[in-house]
């Protein structure tokens, strides 16, 4: 038997809230060490995607004698793909 409300967004959205609440209630304000460290993992999550995007790019770019052909492509797909994976450990929990 299903909770009344299990697949309305307004109740997921509301109990998640409650949860974090009740969360730092329990735990406190994070440090600033934690922050920071929070902060650098963000970057390297877009980073460490755009750099394999563009050194793939290059090294197929080199081997057939293209230009940028697949750099351009492959750098934008890095970084969507990082922000997209950003945008997910953001919202996560």
């Amino acid at each position: 038997m299903s909770e009344p409300g299990e697949h309305d967004p307004l109740v997921k959205s509301v109990r998640l809230h409650s949860e974090r609440r009740r969360r730092w209630i329990a735990e406190g304000e994070p440090s600033v060490g934690r922050r920071l460290a929070q902060i650098g993992v963000l970057g390297w999550i877009v980073v460490t995607p755009t750099l394999i995007g563009i050194f793939v790019g290059r090294g197929l770019d080199a081997r057939l004698g293209t230009g940028l052909f697949f750099t351009g492509p492959l750098l934008l797909i890095g970084v969507a793909f990082g922000c997209w994976s950003a945008w997910k450990w953001m919202n996560s929990a």
